[in-house]
């Protein structure tokens, strides 16, 4: 914990970083799916380290909760790293394992109906011409 005053040196913040990681990966590993899941979206905060061991979840051999939960976290990446989760997702529909096959359809779906979805919207401050009376 940092109070005011002191600095906290690089390798204090690359421990900090490490035991974070570790802590949210054994949440992520957790058969309690609210767990797993708030893991994973916490993760995919975290840029290449969490694509990282979301894609290691994925693809290593772990519980069908686990795998569900690190594909909505790599389905709720954003920026950057979305297209690089894609991939991820993409390359999973090519595993031999069903689970990890069948979590990344179902993200890769969503992912898919939610771009519809935003661009079927229209405006909420749109100009309409109005006739004019005869």
């Amino acid at each position: 914990m940092k109070l005011e005053g002191q600095h906290i040196s690089k390798s204090q913040k690359d421990e900090e970083s490490l035991r974070v990681l570790k802590e949210l990966t054994v949440k992520l590993c957790s058969n309690d799916i609210s767990t797993a899941r708030l893991a994973a979206f916490n993760l995919s905060w975290m840029q290449e380290d969490g694509l990282a061991i979301l894609s290691k979840i994925l693809f290593g051999d772990f519980s069908r909760t686990s795998k569900k939960a690190a594909a909505y976290g790599l389905r709720s990446m954003k920026g950057r790293m979305k297209k690089m989760a894609v991939a991820v997702l993409e390359k999973g529909l090519h595993d031999r394992n069903r689970t990890t096959k069948a979590a990344c359809i179902k993200a890769l779906s969503l992912m898919k109906k939610s771009d519809s979805n935003k661009n079927r919207r229209p405006g909420k401050h749109e100009i309409k011409e109005i006739p004019k009376k005869s």
